[in-house]
């Protein structure tokens, strides 16, 4: 389900960092975006993507790619998760798991590392496909020289 993950008792798979904050596995965090994956609309291109933002209190909101036909009003996975996240509150973040069904991993695109960079900062950018892992990747390498509040 699209949405945000309630806060409550401790599942097996979180733990706490320490201090006092819930921590989500990564393997949760992936199946958070698989699920949301599911509600894509990509009737024209179906590719399917799924996003799961963790909160730094251990919310997780999620995100999946909505087409439209026109493309240029499609949005991205990754920036449907930050938008509701930022809508909904949430102003801290860890981590980002991006899941797609590909044999390599799909980082995010431009605009898409933009608008994490600029609401998340130097994130924990975990890819993903349908079976595994790919990779785990700092924000900051993957967009190198941000566009940010700092140049303006």
């Amino acid at each position: 389900m699209c949405g945000v993950r309630p806060r409550g008792t401790l599942r097996q798979s979180q733990f706490t960092n320490g201090v006092g904050q819930v921590a989500i596995s990564e393997r949760e965090l992936i199946a958070a975006a698989r699920q949301a994956r599911r509600h894509a609309r990509a009737a024209f291109s179906s590719f399917k993507v799924g996003a799961a933002l963790e909160t730094r209190d251990g919310a997780i909101v999620t995100g999946c790619n909505i087409e439209n036909a026109t493309y240029g009003l499609t949005i991205c996975a990754e920036r449907v998760a930050m938008f509701k996240a930022v809508s909904e509150g949430h102003r801290h973040f860890r981590r980002v798991a991006i899941v797609a069904d590909t044999q390599a991993p799909t980082p995010p695109c431009g605009a898409c590392r933009q608008i994490l960079w600029e609401f998340g900062g130097d994130l924990e950018v975990v890819l993903a496909n349908l079976r595994r892992q790919h990779g785990r990747y700092r924000l900051g390498d993957l967009l190198p020289l941000p566009f940010d509040a700092r140049i303006l």
